[in-house]
């Protein structure tokens, strides 16, 4: 590479040999973008990482909060064979869309890991794949854990169950991710990984879980965000009524 010529990627000089790496990452309309950075960024640095943003189609959409976001793949061309598919939470609208359900199991059941944050947990669920298994999502809406069959796991900390790794928001996708990274790459990618991005986190409060925050700001909290909460609650029994219908 010239000096002239802008650099475009992180990967160093001489990585184009390395071992691919294919990411599926889910995208929609209104899509929690603070859910999907974790693999967006630890996944999509290392030599060889080729990342998919799958939609239904490559049309620009915008994620929240405002993020044009351009999808590079359509659900048709998304690669058979993904290493991971990570997806986050997704509009009401989105859970309870059949296409979308049937998409989401038929990438999660071909890749090697899955990687769920936050209310992306209850798609997977909605998918079918949580059933018997451990799992864990945002404190609002961890008991909905329950329709899916999976044994809710509160604490806000990464769960992996087989190869399903799911945790709560934005933190938790960084933290999944680089556990999967690690899988993949081995420890020593991964602590470089870690370093390189300078994850060290320092809540200037510390009331980043219920547990920390105590029940009044922790009831204020659900309060709040009661009418996102009811109406994916009800796009997740659409979703499974959906699929009920369709076994």
């Amino acid at each position: 590479m010239s000096g002239s010529e802008p650099i475009r990627t992180f990967a160093p000089p001489g990585s184009d040999s390395a071992e691919k790496l294919t990411v599926g990452i889910l995208v929609s309309p209104g899509y929690a973008v603070c859910d999907i950075i974790g693999p967006q960024t630890v996944l999509g640095v290392q030599p060889g990482a080729e990342v998919h943003l799958l939609w239904k189609d490559r049309e620009p959409l915008l994620g929240l909060p405002t993020f044009p976001t351009v999808p590079t793949t359509s659900f048709a061309d998304c690669p058979e064979q993904l290493d991971v598919f990570a997806l986050g939470a997704m509009m009401p609208d989105v859970l309870a869309d059949p296409e979308v359900v049937e998409f989401v199991g038929a990438a999660a059941r071909r890749a090697r890991h899955v990687i769920a944050v936050c209310a992306g947990s209850l798609l997977v669920g909605a998918a079918g794949l949580l059933q018997g298994r451990r799992a864990a999502t945002n404190f609002h809406l961890l008991e909905e854990l329950r329709k899916v069959g999976a044994e809710p796991v509160a604490g806000g900390q990464v769960v992996r169950d087989g190869n399903i790794w799911s945790a709560g928001p934005l933190t938790g996708s960084l933290e999944a991710a680089l556990l999967v990274l690690a899988e993949l790459r081995g420890e020593p990618a991964a602590r470089q990984t870690e370093l390189d991005i300078e994850y060290a986190p320092h809540p200037p409060f510390g009331v980043g879980s219920p547990e920390l925050a105590g029940p009044e700001l922790t009831q204020e909290a659900l309060t709040r965000s009661a009418w996102l909460s009811e109406a994916t609650a009800s796009a997740l029994d659409t979703a499974l009524a959906g699929r009920a219908t369709t076994v």
